[in-house]
């Protein structure tokens, strides 16, 4: 596959592009975890023909070096699956919070112990505004050693160390269980008190506030600026990504994609270390002028 394809059932939009949504981890980045030449020259050209990209991930803003110097425009990302709206022009470290969606610590440890019961065995890790805690037993899988390592109800507790900063999600793994199998367990045991996903390989996942997701996030962005969904193209690979596929009025799975974001997603393009996301974006880009 060397250009980006849709499905024969879904028509190409008529409606011209505003904005561009697109993952990181396994999207838009390689699996090196780089952005290679053509898709910096791919993003650049979109801002400058006037179309927003919105880097929406999981990842909390203290790990957004690696597309802070490639930002434009209003230099705006959503992390934490929604949790976060962050400024990335201040440059690596310098990262300003512009919207935070918390996880209430009451509803956090109520989902916790929840998990405890329908999947024993359950190690949680607390991500917070400006660090990633955790509970004895859970394993290396971040990019940074932990601040606090202590049992979650320690962790969450109100006058607990760095109880201050809002509680962005918690993340829960499973040493024996496989992901999708931990997903749907999950989910059925804890319901709509809170949005249960995952953007991992292993059998984590990710829980946020209730409501909050990718999608919702980027839906009052788009608000604030006055865009539709229809004008709006996501790119996605992970389940963390589905909400955002769906919503988007085009779509992309990568070529590396999960079944369900391939479901979920009204088109497809190549694997992220093909360029896929410069791949579209050249078309649309083609198409426009």
């Amino acid at each position: 596959m060397t250009s980006a394809t849709r499905r024969p059932e879904t028509p190409a939009s008529t409606v011209p592009t505003r904005l561009i949504a697109t993952d990181l981890d396994g999207t838009l980045l390689r699996d090196d975890k780089t952005v290679s030449k053509r898709t910096i020259a791919a993003l650049a050209a979109a801002e400058q023909a006037g179309i927003e990209v919105f880097f929406v991930t999981g990842r909390p803003a203290r790990w957004m070096d690696v597309v802070s110097d490639h930002v434009h425009g209003h230099g705006l990302a959503i992390c934490g699956n929604g949790a976060a709206v962050v400024d990335l022009h201040g440059g690596p470290g310098a990262h300003r919070f512009v919207k935070i969606r918390e996880l209430e610590p009451r509803t956090a440890l109520d989902v916790i112990q929840l998990l405890r019961s329908a999947a024993p065995g359950t190690v949680c890790a607390v991500e917070r505004t400006y660090g990633l805690h955790l509970e004895p037993g859970y394993p290396s899988l971040h990019m940074e050693p932990p601040e606090i390592v202590a049992p979650a109800e320690d962790l969450l507790a109100e006058d607990g160390l760095d109880a201050d900063q809002p509680v962005l999600k918690v993340l829960a793994y499973h040493h024996e269980l496989a992901p999708d199998d931990f997903l749907t367990v999950a989910r059925q045991a804890i319901g709509d008190r809170a949005n249960v996903t995952r953007s991992s390989p292993s059998a984590l996942l990710e829980i946020s506030g209730p409501g909050v997701s990718k999608a919702s996030t980027l839906a009052l962005c788009c608000a604030e600026r006055g865009i539709s969904h229809e004008e709006v193209v996501a790119f996605g690979d992970m389940p963390n990504d589905v909400e955002m596929l769906t919503w988007a009025g085009q779509s992309y799975a990568m070529g590396n994609a999960h079944p369900a974001v391939i479901a979920a997603a009204s088109g497809r393009t190549v694997a992220n270390n093909e360029d896929g996301v410069a791949v579209v974006i050249e078309r649309i880009l083609a198409e426009r002028f």
